[in-house]
């Protein structure tokens, strides 16, 4: 089996992207799926064993693939990295900012080193990535980036170092939109809400019970795949999305518009796309209908 992207497979050939936290979960679905479409995916995180796992899952499937093991939050050590690609590849067209993390806590309990590392992992190393590859290749030759963001729309509750990181990273995206138009590049971002990703399985104790429940806090009634993550940052890198730069798209089946005072009835008329051929369905939600 080969992934199953709605967009022709030679969209991206001869191109090299990079793709930020590939080692697993939305990172490893975007790296298979950019390399099904005739991209080099580079995919950057810090565990050595996982990109090389992935790297080879990309060329068991026929695809190319390169991976570093860096730490985004690492000024230095980014910048040597990207320019090693550079120097290899030439020319870097596009970037998935995805690296990131967060623990749940509330805010009371949230330590000025634990507020600091979420925002380092979740915005900072961001904007360290996306300054590199503009100064070292986009400004000259263009490109594409796209950050990852959250559903913070309102708040989140004992995730609030992410939601302040991740709001951060909305106003970078359209700042270095405007900035950075000039040199052809377009940044724009994505906004995923709950999807089904071995993400979940990072977590322990209470937020457990929460994930089984989400479905229900859902209009579609459903959880998010990769794949449906996937498919709309391929879009926005994508000549199809030429004309689109400093905006943020939603993938969230409508959560952030849920109300009590519209309850929405259960339903199963929101059939998921399961484009991508190597998905593993999180393990806490394994044997419920909460999926």
């Amino acid at each position: 089996m080969t992934y199953r992207s709605v967009f022709r497979p030679d969209l991206f050939a001869g191109q090299t992207i990079i793709v930020t936290g590939g080692g697993s979960g939305l990172g490893r679905c975007m790296a298979h799926e950019l390399a099904s479409l005739g991209a080099h995916t580079i995919i950057i995180g810090r565990t050595l064993d996982k990109l090389e796992a992935v790297a080879t899952e990309i060329t068991e499937d026929g695809g190319s693939c390169g991976f570093y093991s860096q730490d985004i939050r690492d000024e230095p050590g980014v910048i040597k990295t990207i320019e090693a690609i550079v120097s290899d590849r030439g020319r870097i067209h596009g970037l998935v900012n995805n690296a990131g993390g967060q623990y749940p806590a509330p805010l009371a309990s949230i330590t000025k080193n634990g507020f600091e590392a979420v925002v380092s992992s979740n915005l900072t190393g961001g904007f360290i990535m996306a300054r590199e590859v503009f100064t070292q290749s986009m400004a000259d030759h263009g490109g594409a980036i796209v950050n990852m963001l959250a559903d913070m729309w309102r708040g989140m509750p004992m995730m609030g170092h992410s939601g302040a990181a991740r709001s951060g990273m909305e106003n970078l995206t359209r700042t270095a939109a405007m900035e950075w138009a000039v040199a052809g590049v377009r940044v724009n971002a994505v906004a995923p809400g709950y999807v089904a990703s071995s993400g979940m399985d990072t977590y322990k104790g209470a937020i457990n019970d929460v994930f089984r429940k989400l479905r229900h806090q859902i209009p579609l009634k459903r959880l998010g795949r990769e794949a449906e993550v996937s498919s709309a940052v391929a879009w926005l890198l994508s000549e199809g999305a030429s004309y689109v730069t400093g905006t943020t798209i939603r993938i969230d089946g409508a959560a952030m518009m849920m109300s009590p005072l519209l309850p929405i009835p259960d339903h199963n008329a929101s059939q998921p796309y399961e484009g991508f051929h190597r998905a593993e369905m999180p393990n806490i939600l394994k044997d419920t209908d909460n999926k």
